[in-house]
């Protein structure tokens, strides 16, 4: 299997690429849009890993190219934090999954590893679903099936809510909310995830869900019915 990872901070894509060549892919690495699209282009990748924020030309103009011209490769967006939109925008233009800066590299090759066996399949869903919750990863908005009582989410709580629904009924750590929702070397408050955490707890038992987000002492927080 054939990667390309274009990325413009170069030690993140060797970083990248180091991690995929241990586990024997065959990997390309670019670092500006220009260059990224030619070989993009080339049809010879089984799966991109392409970051939005480029140099010469951004991620998503690639990604409208790649589609454009049949490539069949699939393709993994890399976005910051704050482009919640470009992250709907490369899903509205085909992008396969998306990760977010920062990110565990042993999460970004799980999403390899699906992609690369599902390679020929249909896209991830746009909806993500748990319990009677399903939230809309397009357009942010969280509903309950058996009370059909919808609510639009805001960013910061769709990104805790959408990690939850990703790792259901496991505990996860403040230490990894932190990382994954405001990122590692962000100036975070402890009691700022509590806050968030009941604005999202309100908003599921304002449309009638069975869902609670739960504080397991001493170990962090998990999602059950």
């Amino acid at each position: 299997m054939r990667i390309l990872v274009v990325e413009d901070e170069e030690a993140i894509a060797d970083v990248i690429a180091t991690k995929l060549r241990a586990l024997k892919y065959e990997v390309d690495t670019s670092f500006d849009g220009e260059d990224g699209l030619y070989k993009a282009t080339s049809n010879i990748y089984d799966l991109i890993i392409l970051d939005i924020m480029l140099p010469k030309m951004d991620g998503l103009e690639i990604l409208r190219e790649i589609k454009e011209n049949d490539i069949s490769a699939k393709v993994i967006m890399l976005t910051a934090k704050s482009e919640l939109d470009d992250k709907l925008k490369g899903f509205n233009t085909g992008a396969d999954d998306y990760v977010t800066k920062p990110f565990h590299i042993e999460e970004l090759i799980a999403r390899v590893n699906v992609q690369l066996r599902n390679k020929g399949k249909s896209k991830i869903k746009d909806v993500l679903e748990y319990g009677d919750l399903a939230l809309n990863i397009r357009t942010s908005t969280l509903t309950c099936v058996t009370t059909d009582e919808s609510i639009n989410i805001p960013y910061r709580e769709f990104l805790l809510l959408e990690y939850f629904i990703n790792n259901k009924e496991q505990i996860i750590s403040k230490e990894q909310i932190y990382d994954k929702v405001w990122g590692m070397d962000a100036d975070f408050e402890s009691n700022n995830l509590e806050a968030y955490l009941s604005f999202l707890r309100k908003k599921i038992k304002i449309i009638g869900s069975k869902v609670n987000i739960k504080a397991v002492r001493n170990l962090g927080y998990k999602m059950e019915e």
